[in-house]
C-alpha cells in the first residue's frame, strides 16, 4: 500500500461509529465481556482478573464473560524474513476475529440467557473454525521459507469462562486502582557498579508532543496494519512514525529532537483525565470507541537519557533497532513482561507498578520507563519483539552470554495532574488512566513504551563513547 492511499487512524475529519470496543490481542488474551454484571477485585496488593479454572460454554449469569485465546504470536519465535508479512497480516486477522467475537458476545446477551448453548454454538465454534484455518496459514508461510512449526494448531480452540469480579464501571479504573505514594516504602534499588562499568550519561531533548502527534498505529508490534495498538500514542522525536513507515520513512522523516542527528522515534500510550472531555477521537477505534476516553493530559516534562552499564562498557546500537518495554496486556497475559513504575517527584526513590500513586500537594505524577540494555549482536527486531534484547541482571548490571551492553534509554514523564479524590469516586477531581485495550480495564500494570533508534552515526558513536568515559553529554 502506498503511503498516499494508506487508510489513517488519527485523522479528523472521518468519523467511526463508536460501536462496541473491538479489541485486538496479538492474536491471544483474553476478550473482557460485560453480559451480565461486573465488580473489582484486588488480591495481594495487586488487581488482577479472575477466571473460573477450566470450563467452556455458558458464563454465570452473576458474572461477566471472557474469551480466551492462546496467544500465537508470543509463541513465535523465529520467523523467516521472507515469511513476516504475510504472518503479521495472518496474526492482524486473528485479532480480526477475537475482536468480531467479542462483539458478537457483547451484542447476544438475551439470546446467551434464553439458551445456554447459544455461545458456544454461535460464537465460539465458529470462531475456533477460523482461528484454525488463520493458523495454518501461519505455519504455511513459516514452511516455505523455513521449517514448519510444529503444534500451532493446540492454539486454535478460545473458552468462554467467567471472567470473575471487574471494574465497577466496566473499564477501569476505580479507587482501588490508586495507592498514596507517601505508604509506600522506598524500594529503588541499583546493581553494583564494577570498575569496568561505564557511568556516563546522554540526554537528548525532543520535547513534549507540542505538535501533537498521535495515532493508534504500532509500527512495531503490527507493521502495516491500521489502528494495531487499540489506544492513542503520543509521540516525540521522528514525525513519520504510523503503522506504514518503513525504515526509509524513518531516515527521511522530521524530528523534534533539538540535535537532528536524533531522528529516533519515541512513543507511549497517552494519558487521560477521565473527565468526560471529548477528544478529536472520542468516536474513533483506538478511542472513546474502545473505550479510551477523557482530556488527553499532555507531559509537562519528557526527560529521554542514555546511561550506561554497571559491568562493562556498552556498544553502539545498530540504526532501526526496534524495542517494547513494558506488556500492554499485563492484565490478562501476566506480569512477566510488565515494566510499569509509577511514582511522584519529591518520592521516586519508590516506585509501583500495579498502581496509580496519589501525589501530595506540591508533588507531580511521573512515569518512567528502562528500556532493555542488552542486545543480541545481529537483530533489530525478533518475531516476538522481545528476543533480540534483554535486561542486564539486576544485581551485577551483566547481560545474558551472547548479548553486548547497549546504552539504556530511561524515559521519564512527569504530569502536572490535581490528586483524584478517592472518596467520592473521582467525582469531584476525577481519576486520571493509561490508554489501553478495553479488557485491560486501564489498569497502571499495562504502562509501557517503544523505541525506534534513527540516530546518524556519528552521534550514536559520541553518545557511547561519553558514556563509557564517565562524562555527561547531550
Amino acid at each position: 500500500m502506498g503511503r498516499n492511499t494508506r487508510k489513517r487512524s488519527k485523522s479528523l475529519g472521518g468519523k467511526v461509529i463508536a460501536a462496541a470496543a473491538a479489541l485486538m490481542l496479538g492474536g491471544g488474551g483474553l476478550v473482557v465481556v460485560n453480559v451480565y454484571a461486573s465488580a473489582h477485585e484486588t488480591s495481594g496488593g495487586n488487581t488482577v482478573k479472575r477466571s473460573s479454572p477450566g470450563g467452556t460454554g455458558q458464563a454465570s449469569a452473576s458474572a461477566a464473560s471472557t474469551i480466551g485465546c492462546p496467544d500465537v504470536g508470543s509463541r513465535l519465535r523465529q520467523v523467516p524474513g521472507q515469511a513476516r508479512a504475510e504472518v503479521d497480516k495472518q496474526l492482524a486477522l486473528l485479532d480480526s476475529q477475537i475482536s468480531e467475537a467479542y462483539q458478537r458476545l457483547r451484542s447476544s446477551t438475551r439470546a446467551i440467557q434464553q439458551d445456554s448453548d447459544f455461545a458456544d454454538n454461535a460464537i465460539m465454534g465458529p470462531l475456533k473454525d477460523k482461528r484454525v484455518a488463520t493458523i495454518d496459514r501461519i505455519a504455511l508461510a513459516i514452511g516455505r521459507a523455513g521449517d514448519r512449526p510444529q503444534g500451532l494448531e493446540s492454539l486454535a480452540a478460545c473458552t468462554l469462562r467467567a471472567a470473575g469480579n471487574q471494574s465497577a464501571a466496566g473499564n477501569g479504573p476505580v479507587a482501588a486502582d490508586f495507592v498514596d505514594i507517601t505508604t509506600v516504602r522506598p524500594n529503588v534499588t541499583a546493581p553494583r557498579v564494577s570498575r569496568k562499568a561505564s557511568r556516563g550519561a546522554f540526554t537528548t531533548q525532543c520535547g513534549v508532543n507540542e505538535n501533537k502527534l498521535y495515532n493508534s498505529d504500532n509500527v512495531i508490534v503490527a507493521p502495516g496494519v491500521d489502528n494495531g495498538a487499540h489506544h492513542t500514542h503520543d509521540y516525540v522525536g521522528n514525525q513519520a512514525n504510523d503503522a506504514f513507515a518503513d525504515n526509509d520513512d524513518f531516515a527521511g522523516g522530521e524530528t523534534t529532537c533539538r540535535n537532528q542527528g536524533d531522528k529516533s522515534s519515541y512513543y507511549w500510550p497517552v494519558l487521560r483525565l477521565q473527565d468526560g472531555t471529548e477528544e478529536f477521537d472520542a468516536e474513533q477505534q483506538g478511542g472513546g470507541a474502545e473505550g479510551n476516553t477523557g482530556k488527553i493530559l499532555t507531559a509537562s516534562e519528557v526527560t529521554l537519557e542514555y546511561v550506561g552499564n554497571a559491568s562493562s562498557k556498552v556498544v553502539a546500537m545498530p540504526k532501526f533497532l526496534r524495542i517494547i518495554t513494558g506488556d500492554a496486556k499485563a492484565f490478562t497475559n501476566g506480569t512477566a513482561n510488565a515494566n510499569a513504575a509509577w511514582s511522584c517527584t519529591g518520592f521516586e526513590d519508590r516506585q509501583v507498578t500495579d498502581k496509580y500513586p496519589v501525589c501530595p500537594e506540591g508533588s507531580s505524577l511521573v512515569r518512567t520507563s528502562k528500556f532493555q540494555s542488552c542486545w543480541d549482536g545481529r537483530n533489530t527486531d525478533s518475531a516476538n519483539h522481545r528476543a533480540h534484547v534483554a535486561f542486564a541482571d539486576p544485581k551485577t548490571g551483566a547481560c545474558p552470554r551472547g548479548f553486548k551492553a547497549i546504552p539504556q534509554l530511561v524515559q521519564r514523564l512527569v504530569y502536572d495532574v490535581d490528586a483524584p479524590s478517592l472518596n467520592d469516586d473521582g467525582r469531584s477531581s476525577p481519576f486520571y488512566a493509561v490508554d489501553g485495550f478495553p479488557e485491560q480495564m486501564h489498569q497502571p500494570i499495562t504502562d509501557h513504551g517503544d523505541f525506534v533508534n534513527v540516530f546518524d552515526e556519528r552521534l550514536m558513536n559520541r553518545m557511547v563513547k561519553c558514556i563509557n568515559t564517565g562524562r555527561r553529554c547531550q
